[in-house]
């Protein structure tokens, strides 16, 4: 750095506290040197900081520019300094997490600034899959941590835990649609009509047709514009309805069963554990207050 560090902090600590005296006590060193460093910053810079007329020092218009700028600096280097211990204690400098539309709003929001707070440094990307497909971007390197909906096993390679709480999933349509003015249903009744079906990437082939025409998007939240236009019925996470859905857009049909609880499970890659970051995401999933 040109200008040295210790005289870019006696400067801001010299404004913060009014005086070089003060300042001298807060970052304990002598009056003399604060002096000096002070002195020494105005001759690297060519102008002057402070008018010293008065019985204490006062700032100039030129110290009033370079202020601004000399926080700057010492802001940047703090960030650099704790990016550093962030490095140094195996936290990874990105982490990819693949997010179910089934998780709850208010959960997806907790994770997002309680990941912001304890690791500012760490950048975050947000990939939105589902089953087979969180499952080859975990085994791809593609991401450290995905969520799923539960299933009995996983490949050797998938580390995997369930969550607490549950996912409550409803069959929705348009209050247009002619099965909302059906007074009694059974699931069974609902292949005569257009079904909107999940059908992620890698699982084209796993479409179970009925008798009436199948429409798929591999996601909840595409499927939820499907079902609001009006376009067929669809299995959908009731939060997700609630959070994104305009009041009235949406009927639940009342059904045998339904609505049912969806268990979800965390997933990551046995062959390449996530880090630091990654750990906290998952204790936060689990309910455990994650360890910085």
């Amino acid at each position: 750095m040109r200008y040295s560090p210790e005289a870019l902090s006696a400067f801001v600590e010299s404004v913060a506290c009014g005086s070089f005296s003060a300042a001298a006590r807060r970052l304990r060193k002598s009056q003399s040197t604060i002096s000096a460093a002070i002195a020494n910053l105005e001759a690297d810079l060519g102008v002057t900081l402070f008018d010293r007329s008065a019985r204490q020092p006062v700032l100039t218009e030129q110290g009033h520019q370079v202020l601004g700028y000399v926080q700057a600096i010492l802001t940047a280097s703090e960030r650099l300094d704790a990016l550093a211990v962030s490095l140094a204690q195996e936290t990874e400098p990105r982490l990819s997490f693949v997010l179910s539309d089934t998780l709850d709003p208010d959960m997806l929001e907790g994770l997002l600034t309680g990941f912001d707070q304890a690791f500012p440094h760490t950048e975050f990307e947000c990939l939105i899959g589902e089953n087979e497909d969180v499952v080859d971007l975990l085994q791809k390197g593609r991401a450290q941590v995905g969520l799923v909906e539960a299933r009995p096993q996983y490949p050797g390679d998938i580390g995997a835990e369930r969550l607490p709480v549950q996912t409550r999933m409803g069959i929705y349509v348009a209050p247009a649609h002619p099965l909302a003015s059906c007074k009694q249903l059974v699931y069974d009744e609902l292949h005569a009509w257009r079904e909107l079906q999940l059908n992620t990437f890698l699982a084209r082939e796993s479409i179970t047709h009925g008798r009436g025409p199948v429409w798929s998007a591999p996601n909840y939240l595409l499927l939820l514009s499907m079902a609001v236009l009006g376009l067929g019925w669809c299995a959908l996470p009731c939060a997700l309805v609630q959070e994104f859905a305009r009041p009235g857009a949406l009927v639940q049909l009342a059904l045998p069963g339904w609505p049912r609880s969806l268990s979800t499970d965390v997933l990551w890659s046995r062959r390449a554990p996530p880090g630091k970051a990654g750990r906290w995401v998952r204790e936060y999933l689990m309910g455990i207050t994650p360890k910085v």
